[in-house]
């Protein structure tokens, strides 16, 4: 048994395809692609679910050959990583994937951009990861195509280019706005850039897909790196547990609820999670705005109270409340986040909010965190200063 992957990007196949699709036994790949290119005397199996051709190829037997027909770069989120996995080795004689060309057409750079894929999976979080960074390539399916995707990016500003059949006969490649983008209806198959600057030339990089996260200069910030009022900040020493709790990470959505300076928001942004931030303080709104800009990350920002102007907001995977009372916190306990953190400075508020998250469904834990910082004394020796204790109720739904 052998078995050869081509790759397809429109009428011509990569250098090799003709000669394996002449002593293919079973050729298996989509409508199109077996309309295309199959010849006659092969058997063909049309691609709906995977199992059955997997179980076909592998009952190939002797001398027999099997070619397989996939868009593009089989390698490439393809049918390459299936195949392994049933331990069927192929050779790959690869296209030019749909990414490249969208990138080509767009007469774009890619290195910085990140590339996700909706196939077979929720697409919230391919949306999530388009909310955060500033560029992003999305391998599309059927439902999860760019109407859905520019449905979940209203309240972030950003661009879409979409490549329709690209290399094909209905190529197509439209620069939209997502709320347009939302209202049509798509040729398929088709690939999405979202771009939070269209005209932006992204800076020299050294690893595809941008910078990783989380970022080289760490987490749990100095107070220093934020603009803030008075010293009212979330302390450095609570945010680094609050960020353990709270697990932001690509793909995810965080809300941060009472975000003051916005330091938490700003801190799950630089770990690639798409953010939040929801404060009725005009002033530390102006904050937020300046510390987000100040760390490169990109934060959604709602001016409004809370409870009322968490209601129209997408469903977070993580909250972290760090102001409201207990209206607030039995908001955010029934907003479907499979984590919940609550800081608190009042000692009466930890039973009520750990009853809260429980009534909700939630596993609670809590914990004091009291630090005492290193200080200078004027001779040049040094005392221990202490902080205000903080108490953070944390909430982990099972999933």
């Amino acid at each position: 048994m052998a078995v050869t992957v081509i790759g397809v990007d429109g009428a011509t196949l990569p250098p090799g395809g003709a000669e394996a699709l002449k002593q293919a036994r079973l050729v298996v790949g989509g409508k199109r692609h077996l309309d295309a290119h199959a010849p006659d005397q092969a058997k063909r199996l049309e691609l709906g679910p995977l199992e059955p051709a997997l179980n076909a190829l592998s009952a190939l037997s002797g001398d027999e050959q099997g070619v397989v027909l996939a868009s593009g770069d089989p390698g490439f989120f393809g049918a390459v990583r299936a195949l392994r996995e049933r331990g069927v080795r192929c050779a790959v004689l690869p296209a030019t994937s749909s990414v490249q060309r969208l990138m080509a057409r767009a007469g774009r750079s890619w290195d910085d951009v990140v590339v996700v894929s909706a196939h077979g999976r929720d697409l919230g979080a391919a949306i999530n990861v388009c909310r955060a960074r500033p560029a992003v390539a999305v391998l599309t399916a059927p439902k999860s195509g760019p109407a859905q995707i520019a449905s979940g990016l209203a309240g972030w500003r950003r661009t879409m280019i979409v490549g329709e059949d690209l290399g094909g006969p209905n190529e197509s490649v439209v620069t939209i706005d997502p709320a347009d983008a939302a209202k049509r209806s798509w040729f398929e198959p088709n690939v999405v850039l979202c771009l939070a600057d269209a005209d932006e030339v992204p800076s020299r990089g050294w690893i595809a897909g941008g910078e990783p996260v989380p970022p080289a200069t760490g987490w749990a910030l100095s107070e220093d790196e934020f603009s803030h009022r008075d010293g009212m900040i979330t302390k450095a020493e609570v945010r680094a547990v609050a960020l353990a709790k709270l697990a932001p990470r690509p793909g995810t959505l965080v809300w941060d609820v009472g975000a003051g300076s916005g330091s938490v928001a700003v801190e799950c942004a630089r770990m690639g999670a798409a953010t939040i931030a929801i404060e009725s303080d005009e002033a530390q709104v102006v904050r937020m705005v300046t510390n987000a800009a100040g760390h490169g990350v990109d934060v959604r920002i709602e001016e409004g109270k809370a409870p009322q102007a968490l209601r129209e907001l997408p469903k977070p995977d993580s909250i972290f409340v760090g102001g409201g009372g207990n209206e607030v916190v039995t908001s955010c306990a029934h907003a479907g986040a499979t984590r919940v953190v609550v800081a608190l400075a009042a000692l009466d508020r930890v039973g009520p909010t750990r009853e809260t998250l429980r009534s909700a469904g939630y596993e609670v834990e809590g914990v004091q965190l009291a630090a005492s910082r290193l200080a200078e004394l004027p001779d040049g020796s040094s005392r221990l200063e202490a902080a205000n204790p903080v108490v953070l109720i944390s909430g982990r739904r099972k999933a």
